[in-house]
């Protein structure tokens, strides 16, 4: 297209001619359809884009919505069970997304505007076929030579996926049947090629990537599951010499907010917004919104749902997933992030949220003076997260356990660390949930202060401690003349000491006897809490596997156990068993 027909397309005219993605945009911001918060700031986007976008040198154009609408109705063909060989007539969310990365142009040279798009929804909302779809029509429609179409992912299995769509598409169009040419026997094909262009489409994965692929479009499946961003980088470097180049990126939500999937989603979410300003990417990011809880309310499903519907089975499945969540704490986690978009922690938390929530139960300190009360203390490593959590006997006046924290990071770089570990460690230590010390390191002199105070105010009976690190605890204990030998237990961090221990204190907060101050950070440790169990079902909280810190959790856990015990204290060699010299 020329750069005086591009110019002579008016940003602001979408009545001439067919628009599902502006109707589509329209209905969302109007209400008339829901849709979560990240899908209502894309589609707010849209619309001012259709009034302004034209100030930074773009247009909308409706010749291209028509055209790939049409392609997808007319030429691709849904697959598998009742939906095998049904024409692909588009949803009104997938017009939106299709059209939008083919006809945003500049008014330059009438080239793509985005270069980058995230897609995340629920699963079963048809990402792959619509992912399928695009790769097809830049392999046929987009009048580019040579075309490198790829699917991608971190395997090739993986990356096969994606591609067999495509391959079903073609064998469901005789127009494509016709034009492409497939390799590879039935069922084992491995490339799609379009030789009127001398172009082709086929899977590729990080482990035979090295090649230096020049994709004109790179389809990248399930982001959630890629380790680190290797493949997205893989693909990124070889747009460099296509004029627009489009990369297209599919998943559902993750569990882990140190990855590039979770990085992308806030890039996405931040752009939708207008908080980032990045005419080149485009985001389509279902989700919740605050206060929405999918397994009490049926109205919201459709935000992260938005083929919800139009789906078989649809609304009788998610019914199902719910049923089982209810009863299978373990599977909750699972089913509020594969079917309702929600991050969770962990992928099989300790704690489900619901509960932690509803124990929540705000205190004065001041009214706990004098009350009994057991301790655990996790000392960290010196640059971690230290915790002291005190449990509160139940008395005639407040029958409940009450959990209380304290939290102790090390102040320098602590903006930095809050960007590295995506958590507002800034915000807690301004509301005081948090104390962060002068220097690099824990200095264990101001948990030893804290001691003192709590055994001035409280009648702390039982103190559990790891026995790792305890040693400098035990020199400023002497220093500050802070005795409280009586008090100190040892307590194992293996299976033997925690899985009694953790058994009591699930039992304390489901049956409703143990609340806790609500805490945000003691929030955040019992949200990333996982559990490994032995062959003999003992439990044990297991660090390694948990995708934030879980110290208060742990402390909180090792005071429950101590408090069983009253005033028995641990052998030394519950843990490790006798040796013989």
């Amino acid at each position: 297209m020329t750069t005086t027909a591009a110019a002579q397309k008016h940003p602001t005219d979408s009545s001439r001619a067919v628009d599902p993605a502006t109707d589509y945009a329209r209905s969302i911001v109007s209400g008339e359809l829901i849709a979560g918060p990240y899908v209502r700031d894309a589609c707010k986007r849209h619309l001012a884009d259709l009034e302004h976008a034209h100030e930074r040198g773009y247009y909308w154009d409706l010749e291209t919505v028509e055209l790939v609408v049409d392609f997808y109705a007319e030429v691709l063909c849904l697959n598998g069970g009742e939906f095998e060989g049904v024409p692909y007539h588009l949803l009104g969310w997938q017009a939106f997304v299709v059209c939008s990365l083919f006809a945003w142009k500049s008014v330059e040279d009438g080239t793509r505007r985005f270069r980058q798009a995230y897609i995340e929804t629920a699963k079963g909302s048809g990402k792959s076929p619509l992912a399928a779809g695009v790769g097809i029509f830049g392999l046929v429609a987009d009048n580019e030579s040579r075309a490198e179409i790829y699917a991608a992912a971190t395997k090739k299995d993986q990356a096969m996926i994606l591609f067999r769509d495509a391959v079903a598409m073609v064998d469901l169009s005789p127009e494509l049947t016709a034009r492409i040419h497939k390799s590879g026997s039935a069922g084992k094909e491995w490339n799609l090629a379009y030789h009127e262009t001398s172009s082709f489409f086929r899977p590729i994965s990080a482990d035979d990537g090295q090649s230096g692929p020049r994709p004109h479009i790179g389809l990248l499946d399930e982001i959630h599951e890629h380790k680190t961003g290797a493949v997205v980088e893989m693909i990124r470097a070889g747009t460099k010499s296509r004029l627009q180049a489009l990369i297209f990126m599919i998943t559902n939500s993750g569990i882990d907010r140190q990855t590039v999937c979770w990085e992308y989603h806030e890039y996405g979410r931040k752009v939708s917004a207008g908080d980032i300003e990045d005419d080149s990417f485009f985001a389509f990011i279902s989700a919740l919104d605050d206060g929405d809880d999918p397994f009490v309310d049926e109205s919201c499903w459709v935000k992260a749902n938005p083929s919800l519907d139009d789906s078989i089975p649809g609304y009788k499945y998610l019914r199902e997933q719910v049923v089982q969540a209810r009863g299978m704490p373990s599977k909750e986690a699972i089913v509020r992030r594969l079917n309702f978009c929600q991050w969770v922690e962990s992928s099989n938390p300790l704690i489900p949220a619901d509960v932690w929530t509803a124990a929540g139960d705000e205190i004065e300190l001041a009214s706990l003076r004098g009350r009994r009360c057991y301790g655990g203390l996790d000392l960290s490593s010196t640059r971690d997260l230290t915790s002291l959590v005190l449990l509160f006997e139940p008395i005639d006046e407040d029958p409940y356990w009450r959990l209380i924290p304290w939290f102790w990071l090390p102040g320098d770089g602590l903006a930095d660390k809050a960007d590295h570990d995506r958590v507002p460690y800034l915000k807690w230590e301004r509301d005081e949930y948090l104390e962060a010390l002068p220097g690099k390191a824990i200095n264990k002199l101001a948990v030893v202060k804290r001691l003192g105070e709590i055994v001035n105010l409280f009648e702390l009976v039982l103190l559990a401690f790891d026995r790792w690190r305890i040693e400098d605890l035990k020199m400023y204990l002497n220093q500050e003349g802070l005795d409280l030998n009586d008090k100190l237990v040892p307590f194992g961090q293996g299976y033997k000491s925690m899985s009694p221990a953790l058994e009591e204190f699930e039992q304390r907060l489901l049956n409703g006897q143990m609340k806790h101050n609500n805490n945000p950070v003691l929030r955040w440790n019992a949200a990333n809490a996982v559990a490994d169990t032995d062959p003999a079902g003992s439990r044990k909280i297991n660090k390694a596997k948990a995708i934030g810190r879980v110290d208060g959790i742990v402390a909180g856990i090792m005071a429950t156990g101590v408090s069983t015990k009253n005033e028995k204290k641990e052998s030394p060699y519950s843990e490790r068993g006798l040796r013989s010299l």
